[in-house]
Parts: C-alpha cells; structure tokens; sequence
C-alpha cells in the first residue's frame, strides 16, 4: 500500500499591493505572507547579483516559480529566501501553463526592476507588463538597464542568515500557516529547487494511519494515536521534521510503559534517538526485572539493547535467572540466523553479552545445575568459576564478581552492642544470632569485628538463613583486611536479601583467622529512625539454638547489620 500527496489547485484571494502586478488570472494566486521574511529577516534582494533561488521573490514578474536554475539547496523558505514571498500553486495545467525560467525575459526584467531600491509602484507595473509581452528587444532593453546601474551604497544587499528548519519553533497551526506548511522537508519536497512537479508522489516506507495521523496534526492540530499506530507514527514525525508530534508520541509511550513491553520501548527508544524514553525504559527494568525477562517481547531485542541492561549493576533478580533468560534469547536469536540451536551457535550469538553475566555471583549450587552443564561455556571456565567457589584466595576469574544492587536511596546500618572487648576464638564453628524486624528491608551485609593483633587478613562466609525452612536466602565466600582496631569492617552479600516483617531469620558468620575483638552489653531491640522522614526499623535479637561459637544476644560476633529500606 502506498501514500500519496495530492496536490490541489488553490485560488487565494491577495492583496493587490501584495500581488505582482502582471499575474495573469489564468494561474493560481499568489500567497504573500509579509514584506519581511518569516523569521523577520530582510527579504533577499531580487538582483543580478544575488542568487537565482531569490527570483521566487519576483514571481509576477517572472510569471512563475523558478524551481530549475542552480539552486544548491533544495530547502526553500527561510534556507534560500524564499520564505520572503511564499506562494501556492497548483501543478501545471491547460490552465496554469509550465513555469518559466530564469533565462526568460521576464525574470530578466523583474530582477532589473526589483534592483532599484526608489522605484515606484508604477515602475513595478511596467516591468511586470514588459514581462508578459516579453520580446528580444526587451531583452536587450533590460540587459542593458542591468549593465548600466550604478554601483553606489544605495544598490548594496543586505542578506541574514537563514534559520534551518523554522517550522519546528512553531507548535501551533496559525503558526505553522503563518509562514509555510509545518514540515521543513515538505517544504523541499514543494518549493525547494529540486521540488517534484509530479502530481503524486509515492512513499513506500510509511504506513497509511501514521501518514495520516501527520497530516491531520500539521493542518488540524489534532494527536490521533493509538498502541497500533505510535512507532509508526513516531517514525514519520521524525521522518518529515515534525518535532511536536514526535514529543505527543514519545508522552504516549511513557505514560503506557510497562514490564511487559519495556524491553519492546527500549528498543525502540534507541532506534529513534530518545534517550529519555530508554532511560524510563531502564528503570522500570531495574525494578521489575524478572516480569519484564518473562515478556513475550523480551527474546525480540537486538543483541546490543540485551548488552545494555546485562551491563547495569541495578537489576533487580538473582544472576542464575539472567542467565536463564540469556539462553531464552540466544535461542530464539539462533531461530532468527537459521542456525541451529546448539551449545556453540548460542555462545556464538551471545557474544558480548556472555561476558556481562556475572557468574560468580551465583552459588555453587546455582552454577553447577545450569551454566556449568550448559555447554555454552567452555571447560577452562567451568573449571576456574568452581576453582573461585570453593577455594580460597580466589582465583581471577574472566567475569564481572561485582555484585548488582537495585536498592536505591541512603544505605542505613544498626550496631548491637554498647562495648567492645578482647579476644574471641575461632576453630571453623559459625557465630549465628536470630533476629526479626518490623518492616521489610534489604539486607546487604554484616559489620564484623577484625583482629586484637594488629593488622590481619581473614576468610569468612556470610549468610542468611529462613529459621522455619532452614533456607540459605543469601551468602557469600570472601573475606576481609582489619587494622587491628576495635572497628567493625563490612562483609557484603553477593545480592542483596529480603527480609520480611515479624520472620525470623539467623545472620551467620564463620571467620578463619586469628583472636579477634567481640561484643558486650548486647541490646535485645535497636531501633534505626531515618533522619528525613523518621521512619523507624525496629530489630529484634534472640539466641539461635545450636552451635553458634558462644554468640549471642549480651555477647559476641555480627555486631552490625547493613540494609536498605
């Protein structure tokens, strides 16, 4: 299906002062908007000297449009002059005969007539006259008027550069109607110099609705969008320089962003060059990211959209599952090239994304139950990420260890002890403490007390664990440099953990390493108040039963806990 621009004959009634005097009735009139140029420029001078595009501005006595003779620029309005005099025509008929050049009498003798700065309106009418009854010995005549003007500062030009694309500062029809019509490209495509002089022009990659939808926004000022028809309307807004239709579309868009289709907007966002779209995209991502990797649109995107959310810290959800969703893309991406769906082709399609998957964030459980028998990656890497698992120091791995967190706003930490004393032991059994809290929060780690001896380095896994269900919510293997002071240091998590209000949990920590500091004069309840809204979190301490290396409400390790709201 196609679109086409009629053009249709138009007789606009103008004022006589406006209109060149020897017009003739047989053509389309002649619509004179100002004196001065759209942009309140001084209206190029339609001499000799000044170039052939300004002879728009002498159409009556040219007796037309000079569309042909070497204009450069296919813009016309402000970009070459002609906005001084903008006209209407309809395309030629039995009725409005072809356009004359600019080798013709006429123009000849209207730009030797618009050169005289003193020149009546009388003088103008004789050479209008001397135009349509055009001969070779007026010709001469005016060759001769040309040749013989005098060179004095009266005869001097005065030329301001024109604005590009003026029809984009005018949101409003009047406004639009006041100079041109409202796109900079239509009005190449009509009145610049390479303008068509067919009466239907074709255009093959714009679908119908969104054509439509543009021209009735350009000559009503009416939005008609809807979810069918936005991107294709979006794109023939930018198509044809229509900047406030395209903010209509792009408003549409945010106010119908969703998790299932942010990862169609996005790319689409990036498509069309509007970075505050893909950025409203990201962000819905980041806080709805295991719906928005379920959508059905999801496995569509582009290789370089999938890299552009793989690479960003603030995903909410646990790397297996990116992972998962990786696979889920390669696939269908395979599908797309005709390959087929083998270990090495989704590795092969994946490219850079790969990389961007942080495996080391993952549990050992995690890696050995799918990315590890895969096949998508190569036995070197399965066998230096369960090296980096279950080992210490740990092994460089090829993969980002840097741990994603989707919590936005101020970190916030409680301290359950009052005093600090010397020497607790390890010998490989877990400090544990049970605790609750009012409110949900995130958990991102434990402040732990370091070494009486001075500066010491130590090995230490961290968890989480559901007290009904016995279920690890989050760990992590590494450890940690002490100073030797009385100081708590941070232990994070590889992701933060969820804890839910009135349930009970147990913070665990097993540390490999010398006598270290502990905790006295143990609180059951701390309570946390945030300082902008006075929000308050309220923990909840108590013994866990077990082993738990003498730890417990009055005395021992995890003296801190560091969360988020």
């Amino acid at each position: 299906m196609r679109c086409c621009v009629c053009l249709f004959q138009q007789s606009l009634q103008c004022s006589p002062s406006k209109m060149a005097a020897g017009e003739s009735n047989s053509r389309s009139s002649c619509l004179n908007l100002s004196n001065s140029g759209p942009l309140g420029n001084a209206p190029p001078s339609n001499s000799a000297h000044s170039s052939p595009a300004s002879n728009r501005g002498a159409g009556g006595a040219a007796g037309g449009i000079n569309r042909s003779a070497g204009n450069s620029n296919p813009q016309s309005g402000p970009e070459n002059g002609g906005g001084t005099e903008s006209a209407v025509r309809s395309t030629p008929s039995a009725h409005n005969p072809p356009r004359q050049t600019v080798g013709q009498s006429g123009a000849s003798s209207g730009a030797a007539s618009n050169m005289t700065a003193t020149s009546s309106s009388s003088s103008s009418s004789s050479s209008s006259s001397s135009a349509s009854t055009a001969s070779s010995s007026a010709d001469a005549s005016a060759a001769a008027a040309v040749s013989s003007l005098p060179s004095s500062p009266a005869s001097v030009l005065v030329y301001r550069e024109p604005v590009y694309n003026w029809q984009a500062t005018k949101s409003t029809v009047k406004e639009r109607f006041a100079l041109a019509v409202g796109s900079a490209v239509f009005d190449a495509m009509f009145n610049g110099g390479m303008a068509t002089t067919s009466t239907e022009i074709e255009l093959p990659d714009v679908e119908p609705a969104a054509f439509l939808a543009l021209l009735k926004f350009l000559y009503s000022d009416e939005v008609q969008i809807g979810p069918e028809t936005v991107m294709t309307t979006l794109y023939t807004a930018k198509k044809y320089a229509v900047p406030a239709l395209e903010a209509h579309c792009v408003e549409f868009l945010k106010k119908n962003l969703r998790a299932d289709n942010a990862f169609m907007l996005l790319t689409q966002a990036r498509l069309f060059d509007e970075p505050q779209l893909a950025s409203l995209c990201l962000e819905n991502i980041d806080k709805n990211t295991a719906d928005a990797l379920a959508a059905e649109g999801f496995t569509d995107v582009d290789l370089d959209t999938l890299a552009a959310v793989l690479e960003r810290d603030t995903l909410g959800v646990r790397e297996v599952r990116l992972f998962g969703a990786a696979v889920r893309w390669a696939e269908a991406e395979a599908q797309r090239q005709q390959l087929q769906p083998t270990p090495e082709n989704k590795r092969r399609v994946l490219g850079k994304a790969l990389a961007l998957i942080r495996f080391p964030l993952m549990t050992i459980e995690e890696f050995a139950a799918g990315p590890a028998q895969s096949g998508i990656l190569t036995d070197r890497e399965v066998v230096s990420l369960f090296l980096h698992f279950t080992v210490n120091p740990k092994p460089h791995v090829e993969f980002i260890d840097r741990p994603r967190c989707c919590l936005r706003g101020k970190e916030c930490s409680i301290t359950r002890f009052s005093q600090v004393e010397s020497r607790w032991g390890y010998s490989g059994t877990s400090d544990r403490i049970r605790f609750s809290v009012n409110r949900r929060i995130f958990v991102v780690g434990f402040g732990l007390y370091g070494s009486i001896h001075g500066p010491t380095d130590y090995q230490v896994n961290i968890q989480i664990i559901h007290t009904d269900s016995n279920t690890v919510l989050g760990q992590n293997d590494t450890g940690f440099s002490c100073d030797g002071t009385a100081s708590t240091f941070r232990v994070m998590f590889k992701e933060p953990v969820e804890i839910l209000p009135s349930v009970n949990y147990i913070a665990c920590a097993t540390l490999k390493g010398p006598d270290s500091h502990y905790g006295t004069k143990g609180m059951r309840k701390v309570t946390h108040e945030a300082p902008a809204t006075g929000t308050k979190t309220c923990f909840t301490f108590c013994y866990a039963a077990g082993n738990n290396n003498g730890t417990s409400v009055e005395d021992g390790q995890i003296p801190e806990v560091i969360f988020y709201t």
